[in-house]
């Protein structure tokens, strides 16, 4: 008969190490050898330590009675209606009993500084600004907090643009409606108008009907010598073209540039694209 032996006998436990005394060695009734019986340990219940919710708590709370803000970006080249769709925009959040606002750069002095008027004549009451940051101040805190839409016209002329929007939207809840040239007469990027489009929550870029042929115009031409990029003025100054006719306006002008300077005469007085 085969008989099992104990890896460690008792004996061993205590030659190899005195962490096991003979008070824990015990007979077994059934077994020729000693078991080892060993102390139940209980492990220590330590406290849960809980954060505090409160200030997070209020903070969440806070972030859902805030009233959620939107902007809105309306591009495209000159005489694309982009002030008209601002303006009936802006109506129709009126005609929702919304509270409104419009705001246009005091640069633009075309039809007065106390109205937007659109080139068909349309027009709305508006605050003319130098900035953007100076609007709050100017109606005052607790008629700030009334608005539920502000209307920005001719954009690109606001420094602040970007700021301004960011603030309105996400920490003050307001709808922003934005309207301005993407583009300068070069087709470089015009003011701040670009850098709104990641904020944007949604972007609508209209076109106009090119004055030579007729087709859809999404660049803006200018009719002078007049380099520097701000310059306001309507149809004795821009027109919409298309593509083709932009590349082949701007040849025409610097040709005619060419010649009417080697003449000294006064190419603005002089040119006019058709």
């Amino acid at each position: 008969m085969l008989t099992m032996k104990p890896i460690l006998s008792p004996s061993s436990l205590s030659t190899i190490s005195p962490l096991f005394p003979k008070f824990l060695l015990s007979p077994s009734p059934h077994h020729t050898h000693q078991t080892l019986i060993l102390p139940t340990i209980k492990t220590p219940k330590f406290p849960i330590l809980r954060r505090p919710f409160c200030s997070y708590k209020s903070s969440m709370e806070a972030l859902r009675s805030a009233r959620s803000g939107e902007v809105h970006v309306i591009i495209g080249p000159m005489f694309a209606g982009k002030t008209t769709a601002l303006l009936r925009r802006v109506q129709s959040e009126s005609d929702n009993g919304r509270n409104i606002a419009i705001i246009k750069s005091d640069k633009d002095s075309r039809y007065g500084l106390d109205s937007i008027v659109t080139h068909d004549g349309a027009k709305l009451p508006c605050w003319a600004l130098p900035d953007l940051s100076s609007f709050r101040q100017k109606i005052g805190k607790d008629a700030y907090n009334k608005i539920d839409v502000i209307g920005i016209d001719e954009a690109q002329f606001f420094e602040d643009l970007y700021d301004f929007c960011c603030k309105a939207a996400d920490y003050d809840g307001k709808t922003v409606i934005v309207a301005g040239l993407d583009g300068d007469y070069l087709r470089r990027r015009f003011g701040s108008v670009l850098d709104i489009i990641p904020l944007a929550d949604s972007v609508t870029k209209l076109t106009a009907r090119c004055e030579i042929c007729g087709k859809r115009a999404f660049f803006t031409l200018r009719k002078t010598t007049e380099t520097k990029t701000e310059l306001i003025g309507g149809a004795d100054v821009y027109m919409p073209v298309c593509r083709q006719h932009y590349v082949n306006g701007q040849v025409a002008v610097e040709a005619a540039r060419t010649v009417l300077e080697s003449k000294n005469v006064d190419f603005d007085t002089c040119i006019e694209i058709k």
